[in-house]
């Protein structure tokens, strides 16, 4: 992760996440969490909500899958993952970026609620791979391709 921007967010999801698979097969989950701060109205001695901020994400692989069959429009997550800038042109020859969260861990935030957590093991890799292996890394192409970012 040398030179990336790493990121934790705490928000809610917006809408539920939706899953797509790329050409090779790679399951994809596109998803945006708001993060809404709490501030401290000293003139009306009251907690108010702050400027909201919106984050586009991406989960890639097992994770995606994972968000996909798990979390919800509302649901409370914290979110670690990396800033990436994708670039690209319009069909009409317009440049355009934006910058989005590439996924490393997700959860639910029991902050507010509990949850049951399924802690079966993955199956062993029968090649030796780590069964660990999340393979959060972002499909070929993603960014400064030329092409379209995957939102």
């Amino acid at each position: 992760m040398s030179g990336e921007t790493p990121i934790t967010v705490i928000g809610n999801l917006t809408a539920d996440p939706e899953l797509k698979f790329t050409d090779n097969g790679a399951a994809l989950a596109k998803f945006t969490i708001a993060s809404t701060p709490r501030v401290f109205d000293r003139e009306t001695n009251q907690w108010k909500d702050g400027t909201a901020s919106f984050f586009r994400c991406a989960a890639w692989r097992q994770v995606a899958e994972h968000v996909a069959e798990s979390l919800t429009k509302g649901s409370r997550v914290v979110a670690f993952g990396r800033i990436r800038q994708h670039n690209w042109e319009t069909p009409e020859g317009e440049k355009r970026s934006m910058l989005a969260l590439d996924i490393d861990e997700i959860g639910a935030s029991l902050r507010f609620t509990n949850v049951t957590i399924d802690a079966k093991r993955p199956p062993a890799a029968a090649s030796g791979d780590n069964p660990w292996d999340t393979g959060t890394a972002p499909a070929p192409a993603a960014a400064g391709s030329g092409e379209a970012p995957p939102f």
